[in-house]
């Protein structure tokens, strides 16, 4: 605003402010009862609020916003030109996640077969490099697919990606005596066939299996540990990298005694008791004791059907291991 605008602004405030003055003490008069000088008090009091709330906007008219300086100019510069690799990137095609490694690549689904695909397919299947490399060192140490549920044992393999490549699989028979492509050749030494009891056996007597060696016998013998004693032979599938294949090769070298199992009363015991068991998840635990402190102690297996979070299948798994 001009020196100009001022000043007429000031001429009519001069001007009409005896007016003001006289309007506002005759309206005062006929309501309050005011002496001259309180008067003069009240209205110096208005003046300073009205200054007050005019002043922000009155200072932001005559009084310009400062530009950036030098220093921010050149910063702002900088940020400009650090961006500018990125916006290049971007157009170029190339895309980079916010931990600076590149994206994944999307997965595309083909006809494969488990025993022959290198790693690169894998990737395009939707693996990491470090979850494909894991099947190929299985592969390697001569592990083999023969079935399609073979490939959803190993533990790279989530459930939900296993039910999208489960139709793509298609795995071409080995010959009866031929070594698969990737199993290097090696000599190992002939086992005389024992028969060994599973729930009893320690990892010495478990390595004398044919087909069973240090690191399966180890596997077998923590997850005994983990589900208390083997009732039947077919459990020995749930132990990770024992496939269909290999199952058959020693089934017949393996004895269970169901007397030897580790028993769970089940109506008194505590959560930590069920939790040990790796049949049951958190979530079952926390249903089968809450419905037995509202409704009473079970009394057989069938009681377990009305724990609604319980399926026909698990309670079927779990019944050689509960005491009623």
């Amino acid at each position: 605003m001009n020196n100009k605008a001022i000043s007429k602004i000031r001429f009519i405030f001069l001007n009409n402010s005896n007016y003001l003055v006289q309007v506002i003490r005759k309206w005062l008069n006929n309501y309050f009862q005011f002496s001259k000088r309180e008067f003069n008090g009240l209205l110096v009091l208005i003046v300073l609020i009205g200054m007050i709330a005019v002043f922000p906007t009155v200072y932001r008219i005559l009084v310009p916003l400062e530009g950036p300086t030098v220093e921010e100019q050149l910063a702002l510069l900088k940020l400009e030109l650090s961006k500018e690799p990125e916006r290049v990137e971007a157009r170029s095609g190339k895309h980079r996640s916010y931990s600076g490694l590149p994206e994944k690549r999307k997965s595309t689904l083909f006809y494969f077969d488990p025993n022959s695909i290198p790693s690169e397919g894998w990737q395009d299947l939707g693996l990491s490099p470090k979850q494909a490399q894991a099947i190929l060192n299985y592969r390697v140490k001569g592990g083999v697919f023969r079935l399609p549920s073979d490939l959803k044992k190993m533990y790279t393999i989530a459930p939900e990606l296993y039910q999208q490549l489960e139709p793509y699989i298609q795995i071409v028979p080995v010959e009866k005596g031929a070594d698969h492509r990737d199993r290097p050749a090696q000599n190992f030494p002939v086992k005389e066939k024992v028969v060994v009891a599973l729930n009893t056996a320690d990892t010495l007597e478990l390595d004398r299996i044919y087909g069973i060696g240090k690191v399966f016998a180890r596997r077998i013998v923590a997850y005994r540990e983990k589900i208390g004693g083997f009732y039947k032979k077919e459990q020995l599938l749930e132990v990770f990298g024992i496939d269909s294949l290999k199952y058959e090769e020693i089934k017949d070298q393996v004895s269970v005694n169901p007397a030897l199992l580790r028993m769970i009363h089940i109506n008194t015991a505590s959560a930590a008791d069920f939790n040990r068991h790796p049949y049951l998840s958190y979530q079952q635990v926390n249903a089968v004791i809450a419905y037995r402190k509202q409704h009473g102690n079970y009394s057989n297996i069938a009681d377990l059907n009305k724990v609604v979070i319980l399926t026909p299948e698990l309670i079927e798994k779990l019944a050689p291991y509960l005491i009623f």
